[in-house]
Parts: C-alpha cells; sequence; structure tokens
C-alpha cells in the first residue's frame, strides 16, 4: 500500500469515483488515501494528479481500519 495525496478536492473526487469498484483502499481523516501500488499507474493513465507521500506502514493501515480512538464522556 502507498499513501498519496490529491491537489485539490475536485481532484480528489475525480480520482475516487475512478478508483471506486476498480481497486481497495482507505481515505484518511488527514486527507491522505492509502491505495495499492497499481491505483496509482491506472491514475497516471486517467491523467489524474496525485502526490506520493510513501509506502504506507503497518501502523497505518491498522490505524486506518480501526478508526480513531474513542473518547471517554466524564
Amino acid at each position: 500500500m502507498v499513501t498519496i495525496t490529491f491537489p485539490d478536492r475536485e481532484t480528489e473526487k475525480r480520482a475516487l469515483a475512478f478508483l471506486l469498484g476498480r481497486f481497495s483502499g482507505r481515505v484518511l481523516r488527514s486527507g491522505e488515501h492509502l491505495v495499492p501500488e497499481a491505483a496509482l499507474e491506472a491514475l497516471a493513465d486517467q491523467n489524474i494528479p496525485f502526490s506520493v507521500i510513501g509506502r504506507t506502514t503497518y501502523e497505518q493501515q491498522v490505524a486506518a481500519i480501526r478508526g480513531p480512538a474513542p473518547t471517554s464522556v466524564q
């Protein structure tokens, strides 16, 4: 998995519409996206600009699956 970002919200929407149903991945609250490496070539073929942040760590993948930590109410 690779962590990527998009230059603006409109590009992000277009990319998500393209990726949906083709590749698995996660969108983080930070605006970063976790996608398989094969998605990078597919995005480039569609002329959708993106920036690669780097390889996704195991911790990032687990955190994306678990979601945010629950908050306690007192």
